[in-house]
């Protein structure tokens, strides 16, 4: 009788709660997302952009922010734009950067339950 006992406790022990809710295309977009967030520099470049109130940056304001030389800089933008966190604009000599329209909400989603579709 134990042994039914602790078979029904083990069922419902392991029976999943909450299952998956992405789909492959989305986890393989997200992936994407978390790769190129995963530096710390590049954090400081978003945040950099989030606290401008949507105004480009120049790239030389990153060098100078970041303390670092221009190729790493350039090198870690790249990486936020083909992520499509932000977008770069040339003006002149000069690339400006902003955030892309909505990313902020996008990255805040991944932290938020879904509700459910009745």
């Amino acid at each position: 009788m134990r042994a039914m006992g602790d078979a029904l406790d083990l069922l419902s022990c392991c029976s999943p709660l909450v299952r998956p809710q992405l789909r492959d295309e989305e986890a393989v977009e997200l992936e994407r997302l978390f790769q190129a967030l995963a530096d710390r520099n590049r954090l400081k470049v978003v945040n950099m952009l989030a606290q401008a109130d949507g105004e480009a940056i120049c790239v030389c304001e990153f060098q100078d922010a970041l303390g670092l030389k221009q190729p790493t800089v350039s090198y870690h933008l790249k990486q936020l734009v083909d992520a499509g966190v932000i977008a770069r604009e040339q003006r002149g000599r000069f690339a400006f950067y902003s955030l892309e329209p909505g990313v902020l909400d996008r990255i805040a989603d991944l932290v938020r339950p879904r509700e459910e579709v009745a």
